[in-house]
């Protein structure tokens, strides 16, 4: 049994696609009931409150956390003590910087360094940004052909969620991922611009980029979140803390295959758009 929490998220649900592909049985961790596909057992808790999660350690070998919650060291407790030998933590780009000032670094290396003290086998994947957050273009989108946001000179080499599923799923299930932290990126580094170009041709568009200020950006994105968040983006984009420009060869030596473009995973969502 393979516990997967977050399993409604983009990687958590990625994550699940990929072992029920397996036919591997899956223990699927969610705050509300919900309906899942054939061989998913379904489970509620809260991954902030430690004690909703001892229950579900019975009968798991393996489990995926994601960053950042209070419960996590608990559940790994209750899983070692219920026999699990294996945890695969989403951890992030950030994390290797090992900048515990940074905000959002900080809770992605705290959380390793709470894996790697759990005494189970660990493996720690850190991807790029997901290609998934240009879904926050939607709104945008559809009162217009504009796309405006931040950071508009980094290009970033942004990675499909479903390859960091099928990472995931590859880590949890095969010998040989122990004790390993994987860099994540998709096979080309695009700048927002181009895209907003790859985007617009999938869906028949003529779409453009503007890209804010950073005076424009630091009050967008402080009116979305907490301002050390802000910090911690600026400091990731606009004085180079991390790189995600960089293509990682990981996925593809890893899967045994290309890692997924843009392009492809705009065409698999265009409805969505």
């Amino acid at each position: 049994m393979i516990l997967i929490t977050g399993a409604t998220g983009n990687i958590g649900g990625a994550t699940l696609e990929a072992l029920v592909g397996l036919s591997r049985p899956v223990r699927a961790l969610s705050r509300t009931e919900r309906a899942w596909p054939d061989g998913v057992e379904g489970v509620t808790g809260d991954l902030d409150d430690a004690e909703s999660l001892v229950r579900l350690a019975d009968g798991v070998e393996a489990v995926f956390l994601l960053s950042g919650y209070a419960g996590t060291a608990r559940l790994l407790e209750a899983l070692r003590g219920a026999g699990a030998t294996r945890a695969v933590l989403l951890s992030s780009s950030s994390a290797p910087s090992g900048d515990e000032t940074n905000a959002v670094a900080r809770y992605h290396i705290e959380s390793e360094r709470t894996v790697r003290d759990s005494g189970l086998e660990w493996t720690m994947l850190q991807p790029n940004s997901f290609m998934s957050n240009a879904l926050q273009w939607v709104p945008q989108l559809a009162s217009g052909d504009v796309v405006r946001g931040p950071f508009g000179s980094v290009p970033v080499a942004t990675v499909d969620p479903a390859d960091v599923g099928a990472v995931a799923a590859l880590a949890l299930t095969e010998p040989g991922h122990a004790g390993r932290a994987y860099r994540l990126s998709g096979p080309e580094s695009l700048l927002p611009e181009q895209q907003v170009a790859i985007l617009g041709r999938v869906l028949g568009r003529d779409l453009r980029w503007e890209g804010w200020s950073d005076e424009q950006a630091r009050s967008e994105l402080e009116s979305q979140m907490p301002t050390p968040y802000v910090d911690a983006f600026f400091s990731f984009f606009a004085d180079g803390l991390i790189d995600e420009t960089t293509v990682q060869p990981t996925v593809p030596k890893l899967l045994g295959r290309p890692a997924r473009s843009f392009e492809a995973w705009a065409r698999a969502h265009a409805d969505a758009f």
